[in-house]
Order: C-alpha cells, then structure tokens, then sequence
C-alpha cells in the first residue's frame, strides 16, 4: 500500500469510498451511485483510530487472581501478551469442557459487526465453538424475536422467508397499491442500514412517487416523523394499535365489507374470531367508541380509515418496532386477521407486509441468490435460549420458562465467549443484565473498542475492524458486489477473529476441523469460487476474484423489475394445490395450537391487552434506532461529537416539567436512570417521549448512565410465553431537569 490512495469498501450502511495517507484512514466519501447516502461513514476515520481501540490482550486483575467475578464492570486490566492471552483461553474452555460440558459455554454473538462474508463474526465463533463440540445458541434477534415465533402459526412460513420472498416489492406496490396502510411508520433512516449493505437508498425516492401519483398514504404512529413527509399522519397512543385494528376489523363486519369468500376458502377460525371482536361470547364489542378511548383516535376517523381500506388495493405494512413490546405477537397476528378481511392477500400490490423500511433492502426486486458463504458447521448441542433471555439464563440456572409451546429448563453457564456485538447495548434493564453478568465462571470478548461488554470481561482479545483485512462485500438484495480491500494494518495488536480462533484451535486439537488447512486468503478465495459457479449456473455472470479485486466492486445484472414476484399467489390461486404450512394448510385466524399452549396472555387468537400505567412514571417512552450510527457502532467517535443522547418530548410535556430545549434533562424510572439532551417537537404527541439506542453503557457509581441509553430503563420481559422476545417500547418513565445529583 502506497502512502497515500482511496478505495470504495462497504458496510451494513452501505457502500463509501475510504482515503488513506501514511497508514491511517483520514477521510471517507459518499459512494457515487447511492442517491441517498446516510452521513455515519463520516465517523470512521476517528473510531478507527480512536483511543478507545484496545490495543492489545488484557486479563481482568480479579479474574487473573482468582478473586470473585462480582467485580467485573469495576476492576483493573492486566495488558498480557498475545501468547499469555491464547493460552489462558485455550486453558478455560478445556477447564469448562471437561468439569461441565460443553451446555455450560454459551456462544453469544448477536450483533452486526463487519458486512464482509469471511470475517462475519458470528460465523467465525460459531464454527470455532461447534469444532471444539458445541455450545448454548440463541434463537431469533432482538429486532424481531415476537415475529419469528408467531408468524410461522398464522401463515405458516418462516418470517425471514415472508421478509425477504413472500413480500410486495416496491416495483408491485408503485404499480398497483392504491392505499398504503402504515402500522408503526416507515422512518426512511432505518432504511439506511440492512444486513451485508444497501448500496442504493431509495426508499424515500419510492415515497416520493407514491406522493406525485396521489396514493393513499397514512401513518399510524406516535411520532409524525416515524414516516416521510408524503404521508398523512394518524396519530396514535403506543401499544394499541390492536384495539385500532380491532375497530377497524368490527366496521369491515357490521358494514358487510369484509370479504367473506376470502374468509372461507383461505382462512380458518374466523366465524370463533369474530364473536370475540363483536362481543357475542363473553366480551365486549370492539366499536370504534371503544377503540378511540383507548388509541385517541377519533371514532369518526377509525370508521373512514376502514372504508377506505376497501376501496382499492390496499397493503398494509406492519413495522418491526409493534412486536417489540409487550405482547408484541398481537399486532402482526391481528394484521394478518386485517389483511384476510380485505380479502387481497396473494394480489399485487395487496394484503399484508413486514418491515418495510426497517432496513434498507426489504422490497428490493433484485433476485434472491445464495451469496459468498463461511460455513458455521453444525452444532452438536440442541440446546439455545430466546435470544433476549440473556439475564434469565445467567440468573436462573435450572430455573423453568416457557417458549413456543414448550416447558424448559435454562442451562447452567459457566463460560460466556462473545464476539461482534454489544449485548450492554441492545439488551433490556442493563442494570439487571450488569447483575446477571456476575455469574458465569468467566466472560470472553473479542473486540476492537472498549465497549460495556469489553469492559465486564474477564478476557479481552483485540480483534481487528473491517478496514484492516480484505473481504467480499455482498447482500440479500443488493445488485452490488464488492472486494473489500485491507485499508490499513491492524491497530495496536489487534488480530483478526479467524486467526485468534486459528490459534485457539490448534491448543485444543481441532485445527483442521476449524480451518479445513486454509489461510484467511485461502477462505476468501474458496467461498467466492463457489458463489462464482453457484451464480454461473443461475445464468449471472459475475467477475472472477483477481478481476473483482482490480474492479473494486461491481454492480450485478440482476434486476427482475419486469418479472415481479407476487406473494401467496401459488397459495391464492390454488390453496389445495399450495396450502400453507400451518395445520389447516389455510391462514390461522384461530390457532387451534395455540390455544392449547394456555397461555392467559395469548389465547387461540389475536386480542387487545391493554398496556399498563404507572401514575408515578407517567411518559410512555419509545427507543427507536439512531439516524448517526448503526446501533452502537462507531459510537466512540459519535460521543466526541455528542456527549449525551437526544430526547423527544412534545411542548406539552416539556411546559409542565419547566424543561426547556437544550436542557441536561435526566430520565428514570424503578429499574435506572440516564441523561439526556432535549429536544422538543409537536411531530411526538403528548404523553411520550423518544430516545433513540446507541449510547454505550456508562453508569456513574450512583448508577446513573451518563450516556444516554434507553435500555437502562426498559424491563428486562418478553413479550409473552409464546414469542420470548424484547419487549422494549412503551415503558413508564418521569423526566426531570439535571440538577447534578
């Protein structure tokens, strides 16, 4: 490498153009054919070189002393040479292996860490931890824990299948969605980020030509903002837009503009649904009276909202964020119920949609091909956890809990080894995962920042970033291929995942089942040449390596815009022929399995729980995703710039707490308390308030988190004993102005 050149590189916010001099990265530029590029590249160059990196091994001083584990978050680090570091970890997972077991080492990588195919950190642990005879999994993610559990029950498929197969493309619904039904926003800086990149961000251009050809566009959300401008708004009180679908559900009934035929040819339970929302059994009716008590919405626009749902070609799209808090099934169920009412699921442009905008390549019409490939091997351990029950787990050994219609038992961890990502980050009530992190035996982390999880580690391996190693760039979704070129070399001591697992390999005699006798070079070169025939014989012609290496990157023929695939159409066309994968082979209105699960929380049907109030923590508070970082990536360099997060309040609520834009404000409730900086908006409705994720961990020893995360004071719960996931929004929270205490 010369002392001074540019590359374009890509990432999970896409794709930007890298400038190096002397050996450090100085600057980055938006990537030329990206019409929308998001500004978080800006803060590469600093986070690279931050004085956060970790720049070398280090061992927790109490953990090398054979002190008690309870320190970890307030202890020293001893530094330790790289041979000292492989050999005490290599030591421990033999100790842990042979006195427990491998079900007492539990492999935690939720995160998204580098967007390259061979150094995907997940990939990397879990192949590691399956040769040396497996570990503890987790199962779903935090973004979509309740919808991965439910959605298999009512249409019988995989939610990541609905996500990326069985959907509308933007290309079906410019052409033929006439009304747009938007549960929960479309917040285009969501849209900005997406697992492997998005190259080409346009889902605003997409609203933009909705707006020009004057679709009906509506937003159903708290915050006016959660959608583009080209929206109407219908503002709405956080965690009942049940109680809304279920009015609009009773106006379709009682003014015969359901679509009875759809309900009894392709669906199952609807006429025992039906009594519950109309109040024929044992509960109430669901009017539009009732439901505007409840979401604020005016009876009169829950009625005209209805009726225009019939009168053309409506999709409704249901953001990942409604699943995200308590009962978080009952949403995506109930909108399912929605869409089979209207009768146009398996239509273009028709029936029911997931996640659009949550990240950037959900509707993309480019073709769904199998991308370059680090194989994780197969996990001889059946055993795993809802992803978001971390702190159960480590607190309750033993202890029972229900998922999915089972009964187990949380195993009993002894080894926590963690690479790419931050649980202390995205996990709920860090003060009880804090806590919950004391029990386990030891705790290892690979990483390349001092993070929260860095620093409650009893191990820390500095692991290199992305611009330090070559890699191939690619994503579901995305035309664009990329090589990835090593911009810099490592920082510090820093080494990456694969070679410190190389090493850990060799001190537990599976060197050849890890590595397959392959260099990081070899892997590369290997993965690509089978993406490389794989494309071939799906007629894509893709560049060779040594070609794409010289290229940078290139942007595939794959796009299929005039071949637009329809979702449920085999299944609409000839349910016998194509049922779903549910009992009734139909779309499950009422679940009979469910309803064998007994759990009061989710009976065999969709219903409204209403959510619980704390006069004492009267703010409902949302914590959505940043718009400066993906997660809490790069946030080392973001604090340089901001030291505290942003809170949205409305004029209302920040009126009758004398609190003023710009104020210190600090925010808290029974489980925590951080500050913030105030932001004051009329686009949020009175009586909530929003902080966005990505503030790392920082409690002071009174226990307040200087930062600003949000998940301080959000309840560590799931979303029920179906789905075990996060249950983050609409928790009660007071605010105050900081008066230093």
């Amino acid at each position: 490498m010369g002392n001074k050149f540019s590359k374009v590189t890509t990432s999970h916010w896409g794709a930007f153009k890298v400038f190096v001099e002397d050996g450090k990265i100085v600057n980055t530029k938006p990537f030329d054919a990206d019409p929308l590029p998001p500004n978080i590249s800006k803060l590469v160059p600093n986070a690279v070189h931050h004085s956060k990196r970790i720049d070398q091994p280090y061992v927790r001083k109490g953990w090398l002393e054979k002190i008690t584990t309870t320190a970890r978050g307030n202890d020293e680090y001893v530094p330790v040479t790289w041979e000292d570091a492989i050999n005490l970890t290599a030591k421990e997972l033999i100790r842990v292996k042979n006195n427990f077991g491998n079900k007492a080492i539990f492999g935690g990588s939720y995160g998204w860490a580098s967007a390259g195919r061979f150094h995907h950190s997940q990939s990397q642990l879990h192949r590691f931890l399956n040769s040396i005879g497996g570990y503890i999994s987790s199962y779903a993610s935090y973004s979509t824990g309740a919808a991965q559990a439910i959605i298999p029950h009512v249409l019988g498929l995989n939610f990541h299948k609905i996500t990326w197969r069985e959907i509308n493309s933007w290309s079906l619904i410019g052409k033929h969605t006439d009304n747009l039904i938007i549960f929960g926003g479309i917040n285009p800086k969501n849209s900005q980020v997406s697992m492997g990149g998005s190259t080409e961000h346009d889902v605003s251009s997409q609203f933009k030509k909705f707006g020009h050809s004057g679709k009906n566009m509506v937003s159903i959300s708290p915050q006016k903002d959660d959608s583009p401008k080209e929206t109407s708004w219908l503002p709405i009180n956080p965690g009942t837009d049940v109680a809304l679908m279920l009015a609009i559900a009773y106006v379709l009934e009682t003014e015969q503009l359901a679509d009875q035929l759809f309900l009894s040819k392709y669906c199952s339970g609807y006429e025992l649904f039906k009594k519950y929302f109309l109040g024929t059994d044992e509960h109430f009716a669901k009017t539009p009276e009732w439901a505007s008590k409840e979401t604020g919405v005016d009876a009169s626009e829950i009625r005209k909202l209805a009726r225009s749902m019939v009168s053309g070609r409506t999709l409704i799209s249901v953001s990942w964020s409604l699943q995200r808090a308590r009962y978080g099934e009952h949403p995506f169920w109930m909108a399912c119920v929605l869409a089979a009412m209207l009768g146009q699921i398996g239509l273009p442009g028709g029936g029911i949609g997931f996640g659009y905008g949550a990240i950037g390549n959900i509707g993309k019409t480019a073709k769904r091909m199998q991308g370059p490939l680090f194989e994780q091997g197969t996990n001889p351990i059946s055993d795993f956890i809802p992803v978001s029950r971390i702190a159960d787990m480590l607190l309750n050994p033993g202890g029972p809990y229900n998922f999915n219609g089972e009964k187990r038992i949380y195993p009993d961890i002894k080894l926590v080894y963690w690479c790419g990502g931050n649980p202390f980050h995205h996990h709920q009530d860090l003060n009880r995962l804090a806590k919950a992190w004391q029990y386990p035996e030891t705790v290892i982390v690979h990483e390349p920042w001092w993070t929260a999880t860095a620093e409650r580690a009893d191990i820390v391996l500095p692991a290199t970033t992305q611009f330090e190693r070559s890699d191939i760039g690619w994503a579901k979704g995305d035309p664009y291929l990329f090589y990835m070129p090593q911009m810099i070399s490592p920082v510090g001591l820093a080494k990456d995942d694969y070679d410190i697992f190389t090493e850990l390999s060799k001190k537990l005699s599976c060197e050849e089942k890890f590595t397959e006798n392959q260099s990081s070079e070899e892997w590369i070169q290997s993965i690509y040449n089978k993406f490389y025939m794989q494309s071939k014989s799906q007629g894509i012609n893709v560049a060779d390596l040594e070609t794409l290496k010289e290229k940078n990157f290139e942007r595939m023929l794959i796009d299929l815009d005039e071949e637009d695939y329809v979702p449920f159409k085999a299944f609409r066309d000839d349910p016998l022929k194509n049922p779903l994968g549910t009992p009734s082979g139909k779309i499950e209105i009422y679940s009979e399995k469910i309803a064998k699960f007994n759990y009061p929380e989710i009976p065999g049907y969709p219903i409204f729980n209403k959510p619980l109030l704390d006069q004492k923590f009267p703010l409902r508070l949302l914590s959505p995703q940043p718009h400066d970082k993906l997660h809490s990536q790069l946030q080392a360099a973001a604090e340089d710039i901001t030291k505290h997060a942003v809170l949205v309040m409305n004029p209302e609520d920040a009126r009758k707490r004398g609190i003023s834009k710009g104020d210190l404000i600090k925010i808290w409730n029974s489980r925590g308390s951080c500050l913030a900086t105030l932001e004051i908006k009329e686009t949020i409705i009175p009586g909530v308030i929003s902080l966005a994720t990505g503030a790392w961990f920082s409690p002071t020893k009174k226990g307040l988190d200087i930062s600003g995360n949000p998940n301080v004071l959000t309840a560590d719960t799931g979303t029920s004993d179906l789905g075990q996931g996060s249950a983050a929004h609409n928790i009660g929270v007071e605010v105050e102005k900081y008066q230093g205490n």
